[in-house]
């Protein structure tokens, strides 16, 4: 059994990564700030999962304080570190940059530094879809040329990956990238397009489908995320010697994605029919009187499209809950929670 330290744990991904990791009989560290980017009750139902667990420890702290950071790395010593925090919203980093920087740059560089100085076997961290911006051939595979972010937000998670590679090639830290497609699922982030238009169609509200509808997302499932990063995490690079002697950095990036992108229009008539089945939706509910296409909008992208094929190839897995399985578990949720 190891400890972990798993930041931004009343995050979506970070909330069920922890509690898989419990039940594993793991120790979890958590960091997270609470921030007000969205429903923060939503965050405290995700903390409220770990409470028949004692070997959960939970700090309510910013990543971007270092001299916390390294408090909790010395006094706890973890040995398999997941970075989920950060400041996420493509959209959103548009009206707001500065708290993306704090985050995701300053945050992760504290992350690395703490890594430094306090050895760990692995460090995992998220990167995104978002990285491949504007790349016109697809699926976006991790040998392609990422060089051309569409927002601030993707910027900052490439140059996550760059100083992880860095930090392994200077201090032979294990790291792993993990680009995350689209994650969607119960007690997901109210931002996402799922969340948002439910919350739309509850309250008799327009959606708009940007590019007119012609867009396509790789929607990844929660549990399928949860599973793929934990097989990762149990698979750290190994610290090997180029052909000069040097060592090589013990560093990798992997896509998680479901390898199977959805037509938005195809995915909002799946979400209204599971809305429906749960209840949450009268039977009678007309989905084209509250939609709207629109034109495509700055900082978004027409289509992701996840090549797994090396996650399928090195941890011999491949997500693969369907959309509709995702979506009716979702709406069950959303009723649950929301009654």
């Amino acid at each position: 059994m190891k400890t972990i330290l798993v930041t931004g744990a009343a995050g979506f991904i970070g909330s069920f990564l922890s509690k898989r990791l419990l039940e594993q009989g793991h120790k979890v560290i958590g960091i997270d700030n609470i921030n007000g980017y969205y429903d923060v009750r939503i965050k405290e139902a995700r903390l409220d999962m770990f409470n028949e667990y004692d070997k959960f420890v939970f700090y309510k702290k910013n990543i971007a304080d270092k001299t916390a950071v390294n408090e909790i790395f010395e006094k706890h010593k973890p040995e398999i570190v997941v970075n989920l925090a950060a400041q996420a919203g493509v959209r959103y980093s548009i009206e707001n940059p500065d708290v993306y920087i704090e985050s995701n740059i300053i945050g992760f560089f504290n992350i690395l530094e703490a890594c430094r100085h306090n050895p760990v076997e692995h460090l995992v961290y998220a990167s995104s879809s978002s990285v491949y911006g504007a790349n016109k051939k697809v699926p976006f595979s991790t040998d392609d040329k990422v060089d051309n972010p569409v927002s601030l937000y993707a910027a900052t998670k490439k140059s996550n990956e760059l100083m992880a590679h860095c930090y392994s090639k200077l201090y032979n830290i294990p790291s792993t990238g993990l680009r995350f497609f689209t994650v969607y699922g119960p007690m997901g982030r109210p931002d996402m397009a799922y969340f948002s238009f439910t919350n739309k169609f509850i309250e008799g509200n327009t959606i708009q489908i940007f590019n007119n509808g012609n867009c396509k997302r790789d929607f990844t499932y929660i549990d399928d995320i949860v599973e793929g990063v934990i097989r990762v995490m149990n698979h750290p690079p190994k610290k090997v010697n180029g052909e000069d002697g040097l060592p090589l950095p013990p560093y990798a990036v992997y896509n998680i994605g479901n390898s199977n992108p959805e037509n938005l229009l195809d995915f909002v008539d799946i979400l209204q029919q599971e809305l429906i089945r749960a209840g949450v939706l009268p039977a009678d509910y007309n989905f084209d009187l509250y939609k709207e296409l629109v034109p495509m909008q700055p900082g978004d992208v027409i289509v992701t499209y996840a090549d797994t094929s090396a996650l399928e190839r090195d941890m011999g897995y491949k997500p693969g809950t369907s959309l509709r399985e995702g979506l009716h578990k979702f709406a069950q949720w959303y009723k649950d929670f929301y009654g």
